[in-house]
Protein backbone atom coordinates (compact mmCIF):
# COMPACT_ATOMS: atom_id res chain seq x y z
CA UNK A 1 0.00 0.00 0.00
CA UNK A 2 1.34 3.16 -1.05
CA UNK A 3 1.16 6.18 1.59
CA UNK A 4 2.11 8.33 -1.09
CA UNK A 5 -0.99 7.56 -3.11
CA UNK A 6 -3.08 7.69 0.68
CA UNK A 7 -1.97 11.02 1.14
CA UNK A 8 -3.19 11.88 -3.14
CA UNK A 9 -6.53 10.65 -2.28
CA UNK A 10 -7.13 12.34 0.51
CA UNK A 11 -5.75 15.80 -0.43
CA UNK A 12 -8.26 18.76 0.13
CA UNK A 13 -6.75 20.43 -3.35
CA UNK A 14 -7.95 16.91 -5.42
CA UNK A 15 -10.31 18.38 -7.64
CA UNK A 16 -13.33 16.35 -6.51
CA UNK A 17 -15.35 19.16 -5.18
CA UNK A 18 -15.02 18.66 -1.42
CA UNK A 19 -13.95 22.77 -0.98
CA UNK A 20 -18.13 23.43 -2.26
CA UNK A 21 -19.65 21.50 0.79
CA UNK A 22 -19.00 22.49 4.59
CA UNK A 23 -20.71 19.00 5.80
CA UNK A 24 -23.55 20.66 7.83
CA UNK A 25 -21.22 23.21 9.12
CA UNK A 26 -22.82 26.28 7.27
CA UNK A 27 -26.32 25.22 8.32
CA UNK A 28 -24.63 25.17 12.09
CA UNK A 29 -23.31 27.90 12.46
CA UNK A 30 -26.32 29.99 10.94
CA UNK A 31 -28.19 27.97 13.99
CA UNK A 32 -26.03 29.70 16.45
CA UNK A 33 -24.42 25.81 17.32
CA UNK A 34 -21.01 26.74 16.12
CA UNK A 35 -19.71 29.76 17.36
CA UNK A 36 -15.70 29.24 18.18
CA UNK A 37 -13.00 27.04 18.13
CA UNK A 38 -14.59 25.04 21.33
CA UNK A 39 -17.67 24.63 19.35
CA UNK A 40 -16.56 23.50 16.31
CA UNK A 41 -14.31 20.63 18.28
CA UNK A 42 -17.56 19.40 19.53
CA UNK A 43 -18.88 19.47 16.30
CA UNK A 44 -16.35 17.53 14.28
CA UNK A 45 -16.43 15.36 16.91
CA UNK A 46 -20.00 14.26 16.71
CA UNK A 47 -19.61 14.56 13.04
CA UNK A 48 -16.43 11.77 12.89
CA UNK A 49 -18.29 9.14 15.30
CA UNK A 50 -21.84 9.49 12.91
CA UNK A 51 -21.32 10.64 9.55
CA UNK A 52 -17.73 9.52 9.39
CA UNK A 53 -17.94 6.46 11.32
CA UNK A 54 -20.68 5.54 8.38
CA UNK A 55 -18.82 6.76 5.54
CA UNK A 56 -15.85 5.26 6.46
CA UNK A 57 -17.13 1.51 7.13
CA UNK A 58 -18.48 2.06 3.26
CA UNK A 59 -15.44 3.06 1.89
CA UNK A 60 -13.70 0.25 3.10
CA UNK A 61 -16.59 -2.01 1.99
CA UNK A 62 -16.53 -0.73 -1.10
CA UNK A 63 -12.65 -1.10 -1.62
CA UNK A 64 -13.04 -4.83 -0.31
CA UNK A 65 -16.11 -5.59 -2.20
CA UNK A 66 -15.24 -5.33 -6.41
CA UNK A 67 -18.82 -5.46 -7.87
CA UNK A 68 -20.85 -5.17 -5.15
CA UNK A 69 -21.56 -0.99 -5.03
CA UNK A 70 -24.91 -1.08 -5.53
CA UNK A 71 -25.94 -3.10 -2.81
CA UNK A 72 -23.20 -0.39 -0.40
CA UNK A 73 -24.88 2.45 -2.12
CA UNK A 74 -28.05 1.44 -1.46
CA UNK A 75 -27.22 0.51 1.88
CA UNK A 76 -25.95 4.07 2.12
CA UNK A 77 -29.14 5.88 0.57
CA UNK A 78 -31.31 4.33 3.43
CA UNK A 79 -28.76 5.78 5.89
CA UNK A 80 -29.08 9.26 4.26
CA UNK A 81 -32.96 10.32 5.39
CA UNK A 82 -32.57 13.71 4.48
CA UNK A 83 -32.72 14.40 0.59
CA UNK A 84 -30.83 17.05 0.33
CA UNK A 85 -27.88 15.12 1.66
CA UNK A 86 -28.52 12.18 -0.87
CA UNK A 87 -28.29 14.52 -3.64
CA UNK A 88 -24.67 16.54 -1.95
CA UNK A 89 -23.53 13.04 -1.59
CA UNK A 90 -24.28 11.73 -5.18
CA UNK A 91 -22.75 15.10 -6.30
CA UNK A 92 -19.19 14.77 -4.83
CA UNK A 93 -19.41 10.81 -5.31
CA UNK A 94 -19.47 11.88 -9.22
CA UNK A 95 -17.13 14.71 -8.66
CA UNK A 96 -14.68 12.07 -6.81
CA UNK A 97 -15.22 9.68 -10.08
CA UNK A 98 -14.07 12.30 -12.25
CA UNK A 99 -10.98 13.10 -10.37
CA UNK A 100 -10.41 9.21 -9.95
CA UNK A 101 -10.36 8.23 -13.57
CA UNK A 102 -8.17 10.58 -14.42
CA UNK A 103 -5.63 9.07 -12.47
CA UNK A 104 -6.54 5.60 -12.24
CA UNK A 105 -8.66 3.11 -14.13
CA UNK A 106 -11.53 3.40 -12.22
CA UNK A 107 -14.59 0.69 -13.08
CA UNK A 108 -18.27 1.86 -13.91
CA UNK A 109 -20.00 2.16 -10.68
CA UNK A 110 -23.52 1.97 -12.64
CA UNK A 111 -25.58 4.98 -11.33
CA UNK A 112 -23.55 8.02 -9.30
CA UNK A 113 -23.05 6.63 -6.95
CA UNK A 114 -22.62 7.90 -3.07
CA UNK A 115 -19.11 9.77 -2.03
CA UNK A 116 -17.97 6.76 0.27
CA UNK A 117 -18.90 4.32 -2.63
CA UNK A 118 -16.74 6.11 -4.97
CA UNK A 119 -14.18 6.87 -2.57
CA UNK A 120 -13.70 2.72 -2.15
CA UNK A 121 -13.84 2.31 -5.78
CA UNK A 122 -11.42 4.55 -6.09
CA UNK A 123 -8.98 3.45 -3.87
CA UNK A 124 -9.59 0.22 -4.70
CA UNK A 125 -8.31 1.21 -8.60
CA UNK A 126 -5.32 3.40 -7.32
CA UNK A 127 -4.11 0.00 -5.10
CA UNK A 128 -4.95 1.11 -1.42
CA UNK A 129 -6.54 -1.27 1.05
CA UNK A 130 -9.81 -1.26 3.20
CA UNK A 131 -8.20 0.77 5.85
CA UNK A 132 -6.71 3.55 4.13
CA UNK A 133 -9.91 3.94 2.22
CA UNK A 134 -11.12 4.22 5.60
CA UNK A 135 -8.88 6.81 6.78
CA UNK A 136 -9.65 8.64 3.61
CA UNK A 137 -13.35 8.57 4.25
CA UNK A 138 -13.16 9.69 8.11
CA UNK A 139 -10.26 12.15 7.34
CA UNK A 140 -12.16 13.85 4.74
CA UNK A 141 -15.60 13.54 7.32
CA UNK A 142 -13.81 16.25 9.56
CA UNK A 143 -11.25 17.83 7.47
CA UNK A 144 -13.85 19.72 4.92
CA UNK A 145 -15.76 20.92 7.87
CA UNK A 146 -12.38 22.45 9.32
CA UNK A 147 -11.42 24.00 6.51
CA UNK A 148 -15.11 25.85 6.20
CA UNK A 149 -14.66 26.94 9.76
CA UNK A 150 -12.06 28.78 8.86
CA UNK A 151 -13.87 30.88 6.29
CA UNK A 152 -17.38 30.73 8.13
CA UNK A 153 -16.10 31.69 11.35
CA UNK A 154 -12.73 33.62 10.51
CA UNK A 155 -10.43 30.93 13.27
CA UNK A 156 -7.45 30.88 13.56
CA UNK A 157 -6.26 28.25 11.39
CA UNK A 158 -3.66 27.20 13.54
CA UNK A 159 -5.86 26.32 16.50
CA UNK A 160 -8.41 24.65 13.75
CA UNK A 161 -5.86 22.06 13.13
CA UNK A 162 -4.89 21.49 16.44
CA UNK A 163 -8.37 20.17 16.61
CA UNK A 164 -7.97 17.66 13.35
CA UNK A 165 -4.31 16.62 15.12
CA UNK A 166 -6.15 15.83 18.42
CA UNK A 167 -8.67 13.70 16.34
CA UNK A 168 -5.96 11.76 14.31
CA UNK A 169 -6.33 8.30 17.09
CA UNK A 170 -9.53 8.48 17.00
CA UNK A 171 -9.84 8.92 12.67
CA UNK A 172 -7.05 5.64 12.94
CA UNK A 173 -9.65 3.95 15.28
CA UNK A 174 -12.90 4.47 13.62
CA UNK A 175 -10.91 3.12 10.21
CA UNK A 176 -9.20 -0.06 11.90
CA UNK A 177 -12.90 -0.83 13.20
CA UNK A 178 -13.82 -0.25 9.58
CA UNK A 179 -11.66 -2.72 7.98
CA UNK A 180 -12.19 -5.51 10.61
CA UNK A 181 -15.92 -5.19 9.19
CA UNK A 182 -15.18 -4.64 5.42
CA UNK A 183 -17.19 -8.06 4.48
CA UNK A 184 -19.63 -7.79 6.75
CA UNK A 185 -23.13 -7.89 5.39
CA UNK A 186 -24.55 -4.49 4.53
CA UNK A 187 -27.52 -4.68 6.96
CA UNK A 188 -24.83 -4.92 9.97
CA UNK A 189 -22.72 -1.95 8.67
CA UNK A 190 -22.21 1.46 11.42
CA UNK A 191 -25.85 3.23 11.11
CA UNK A 192 -24.78 5.75 13.29
CA UNK A 193 -27.19 8.91 12.71
CA UNK A 194 -27.10 12.73 13.47
CA UNK A 195 -30.80 14.42 13.12
CA UNK A 196 -29.31 18.02 13.55
CA UNK A 197 -27.04 17.21 10.07
CA UNK A 198 -29.74 15.82 8.56
CA UNK A 199 -32.38 19.09 9.76
CA UNK A 200 -29.64 21.64 9.03
CA UNK A 201 -29.86 20.23 5.50
CA UNK A 202 -32.70 20.67 4.73
CA UNK A 203 -33.28 23.98 5.96
CA UNK A 204 -29.60 24.75 4.07
CA UNK A 205 -30.94 24.05 0.95
CA UNK A 206 -33.20 26.27 0.66
CA UNK A 207 -31.40 29.14 1.59
CA UNK A 208 -31.62 31.77 -1.12
CA UNK A 209 -28.22 32.82 -0.37
CA UNK A 210 -25.15 30.46 0.73
CA UNK A 211 -21.90 30.01 0.57
CA UNK A 212 -21.59 26.30 0.85
CA UNK A 213 -23.76 23.81 -1.39
CA UNK A 214 -23.96 21.72 1.42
Amino acid sequence: MSLATLLVLADGRLPAGGHAHSGGLEAAVAAGRVRDVADLGGFLRGRLETTGRVSAAFAAGACARTGEWFDLDAGLDARTPSPALRKASRAQGRALLRAGRAMWSVPALGREPHHPVALGAVAAAAGLGPQQAAVAAAHGAVTGPASAAVRLLGLDPYAVHALLARLAADIDRIAADAAARAHDPVDELPAAGAPLLDIGAELHANWEVRLFAS
